[in-house]
């Protein structure tokens, strides 16, 4: 559902076409990443249009970096450990 948010706002009909689940499905779907902030919507008639929160999208992107970072240093360290045990059987 974000793959087609990406594209631009779209109307649940939109976005449920093609899929492999019910609009009530994708409406479900929809209300869950709209209370986790990472998507809006707005009336348009008898149809809710939903878009991308790009805040909400920075929030989880802020996140996720963080398990990165930690992976990035655990893999240093890990280099450097094993680097220093390379040297000690050099001599």
């Amino acid at each position: 559902m974000l793959e087609r948010l990406a594209e631009g706002p779209r109307a649940v009909g939109e976005i449920a076409a093609g899929l492999p689940v019910s609009r009530p499905a994708v409406s479900q779907h929809l209300k869950v990443l709209k209370e986790a902030g990472l998507v809006n919507d707005h009336p348009d008639g008898a149809r809710r249009i939903y878009a991308i929160d790009p805040n909400g999208l920075g929030a989880l992107r802020a996140w996720l970096d963080q398990f990165w970072d930690t992976a990035l240093t655990s893999f240093a360290a890990e280099v450097e450990r094993t680097g220093d045990e390379d040297e000690g059987t050099k001599e």
